[in-house]
This record gives structure tokens, sequence and C-alpha cells, in this order.
């Protein structure tokens, strides 16, 4: 078993790449790559530093062939929107390249993709289900719902055996990590556990899908040990709560109050805090779960879990 793990040494990445050593202890070789490493990789792993829209960069860290890939990289969506060349770089022409020359080297390798919510656009009131018709009114999205298209046809071909997950956004991110356009989801676990006052841009009454780091990592577990899925997209299962009943979680989590002042950015709730109820069926057939509780999500949160 050969596995690769792109955007390792983001907020998601950094978490798989903690848990692949225990789920795979007899890999052969345990690949991480981005675009640079702030420290050291886990032990049992090999980091290797590189863009993956460099051809010969891309040439040279595929040439054994990977049984498994993670493909995490991603140029978020509030940056990859207001630069589009750098979003279209990353987001789309690198994971192409990506998975046509994983294909090539090893057929029929399990390659796990991060797609999006984003993949949705505007929804109304009506619950999301597998019947949802996606339209994406970011490029962020655009790209990411071209990738699972793509995916879909490498798969049914016998390209690849892939399977694209519908992540939300993932809490609680780094305070530094400010380019998603989700993330005041993150700043008011930090903010709250940090006593801070915090000024969100968005009303109390703004509701999310939400997902600690861990429940996503679980996810991108199980996903690569599924059998040939019978479906090539899959949304994974949430929490669905307002910004209100997670302060409240992480009070009781904390022990401290929340003094945040709410805003009114209605572009930015209509985004990302006017999500409705979602009818997971299909991903919970396939043994895929959510985080417990909203404390449970609190804590995973706030333990950088």
């Amino acid at each position: 078993m050969r596995i690769l793990v792109t955007g390792a040494d983001g907020f998601l990445g950094r978490g798989l790449a903690a848990a692949l050593a225990t789920a795979y202890p007899a890999a052969q070789r345990l690949v991480l790559t981005d675009r640079a490493f702030a420290g050291p990789a886990p032990s049992g792993s090999e980091a290797i530093a590189g863009d993956l829209g460099d051809q010969d960069f891309l040439k040279d860290l595929l040439g054994p062939g990977f049984d498994l890939v993670f493909h995490l990289a991603s140029v978020p969506g509030g940056l990859a929107e207001r630069e589009q060349d750098l979003g279209h770089h990353v987001n789309l022409l690198a994971p192409v390249a990506l998975a046509r020359a994983v294909a090539a080297n090893r057929p029929g390798a399990r390659f796990v993709f991060a797609s999006s919510i984003a993949v949705y656009g505007d929804l109304d009131e009506r619950p999301v289900t597998a019947e949802t018709r996606p339209a994406p009114l970011l490029t962020y999205g655009a790209h990411k719902l071209m990738m699972e298209i793509l995916l879909s046809d490498m798969t049914r071909r016998g390209a690849l055996s892939a399977i694209s997950l519908r992540f939300p956004g993932i809490v609680a991110r780094p305070v530094s990590e400010s380019g998603h356009g989700s993330a005041f989801m993150s700043q008011i676990f930090h903010r709250i556990a940090a006593g801070d006052t915090y000024d969100c841009p968005v009303p109390a009454t703004s509701t999310c899908w939400w997902m600690s780091r861990k429940a996503a990592v679980s996810t991108l577990l199980h996903a690569a040990q599924l059998a040939d899925p019978a479906r090539t997209v899959v949304q994974p299962p949430v929490l669905h709560a307002n910004l209100n009943e997670v302060c409240d979680a992480v009070c009781r989590v904390t022990g401290k109050q929340a003094r945040i002042r709410w805003g009114d950015d209605d572009n930015l709730r209509r985004l990302f805090g006017a999500m409705p109820p979602l009818d997971a069926t299909p991903a919970l057939a396939l043994g895929v779960r959510a985080d417990a509780n909203l404390d449970t999500l609190a804590k995973a949160a706030l333990l950088g879990d």
C-alpha cells in the first residue's frame, strides 16, 4: 500500500496525516505533499514540498505510483474569488493533472477528493437530499463541481476508483486562516475560549452545517476503505444548528461567557449561514457518521482534534 496526501500541511491535512500511520500501519510508503511545510512530518511519513501544477514535480512525485490518494489541496473560496488565476491553477488545473497522472501510473487507484458544499450555491428552505442539484455561486464551488464530474467519469471508465466528499466549513480552523468565507464559524470557538469580544459578520440566527476536523478525518479514512462505491459523490452527515446554539455549547464546554456583537452581512449569511436541513441517508447507509452532538463538536474543535 502506497499512500499520498496532498495539501498535507493544511488544517485538514495535518489531522489526516497524524491519523494515517495508525490507520495503515503496514503501508509501504506514506507521502505528504504541499507547497511548503511548517514543521516535520509525522513519524513514518515523508514530506515532499512542491507545486502540483509543475509537470516535472508531479512526474517525480508520482513515479512509483500510489494505491490511495487523498487530494485535499486547494485555495479557499474567498481567496480564489479574489485571485481568479490562482484559484484556476490550484483548484482546477492541478487536480485535473493529478487525477490523470495517478490513473496513468496506477489504474484503478482509490482517489478520495475533498469537495465542498460550495457546489450547492444558493439554497432555499427545502432539505438538501441526494437529488439536490448543485448550482455554485462562487468559482471555488464551480471548480469543485468540475472535479466531481471528472472523477465520476474516470471511475465509470475504470481509470480511478474515486469518491468525492462534500465537506462543510470544518471547525475550528486556526485563527490565522482567514481566507475562508466561513471563517466566522471557527472564530467563535477561538474568541469565546479566549474570553475575547468578537464582531461576527452574520446574525446569531444564521444556520450552518457543522463538522469537526476529527469527524472529517474519520470520514476521509472511512471513504478510503469503502468497496467501489455505487455513488462517487457523497454528502457526509453534519450537525445542523445556528450560531447561537453553537455558542451556547462552547460556553458550556469552556465555562466562559460569549461576548459577541452580531452583524448583518446578508451576502455572507446567504452563502454560509442559511443552510437548510440535510438528509444524509446515503452517507449514513455507507457508515459515515457526524459529530455526536454540539458539545462533542465544541470539545473536538477546541482541542484541535
